[in-house]
């Protein structure tokens, strides 16, 4: 059965989610969700996504909600050989350094990159105004920190080491947010930034899916 991904196309997780199923050749439906509508609030999509956010997972029966969760279940189910996005648990050190790459963006970009989402572009759609002491705060906040992938970038291919994984491709849909709304200095002016980014936003997969999954 091909998996199911329930949400609005264009919401920056479910291209997510997408982007990884192009990288391992996974076959997906989008089942749209109309959330301008309001219709993940409704109790019925909530029955599988109780806290009533996109996307969530479908994959013969099997419910799974949270974007990075659905990733890491995709990339263990459809890895192949010599194409892993994500450890297959026999190297201890190896896996301690992929969740050390996935906490690193967890906690140090999309923080800070989906604050900026929101203040450029959230707001807008809601006739709010732009704080904007906050977003000088978390523009100046994401530059610091892309600093110190700088440094880690110029010692590796990507974060967790030599080969791409998941915690590289988490970045993507955030990032292309920070470059729309007019900060893409944060990768461009650091070397090791700028050439990973190329790196990872010039893959097939994202090309196939950045505008819509």
């Amino acid at each position: 059965m091909v998996l199911k991904l329930h949400s609005h196309a264009i919401a920056p997780r479910v291209r997510l989610v997408a982007a990884v199923c192009k990288e391992l050749d996974v076959p997906y439906e989008l089942v749209n969700v109309e959330v301008y509508k309001g219709e993940q609030k409704t109790p019925a999509y909530r029955a599988f996504q109780p806290f009533g956010q996109v996307p969530y997972l479908d994959d013969d029966g099997f419910i799974l909600y949270e974007s990075r969760a659905i990733c890491r279940y995709i990339a263990k189910k459809h890895a192949s050989e010599g194409h892993r996005l994500i450890p297959d648990g026999t190297d201890l050190k190896e896996e301690a350094l992929f969740e050390q790459a996935a906490s690193i963006e967890m906690s140090n970009f999309e923080p800070f990159a989906a604050g900026i989402a929101e203040e450029k572009i959230i707001k807008k759609h809601q006739g709010l105004p732009t704080n904007e002491e906050r977003l000088e705060l978390l523009v100046s906040t994401l530059r610091k920190n892309m600093d110190v992938y700088d440094v880690i970038l110029g010692k590796q291919a990507y974060l967790a080491g030599d080969s791409i994984s998941l915690a590289d491709l988490f970045h993507l849909p955030y990032g292309a947010v920070v470059e729309k709304v007019g900060y893409s200095d944060v990768f461009e002016t650091r070397p090791n930034v700028a050439r990973w980014w190329k790196d990872i936003t010039s893959r097939p997969s994202w090309q196939a899916v950045k505008d819509s999954a």
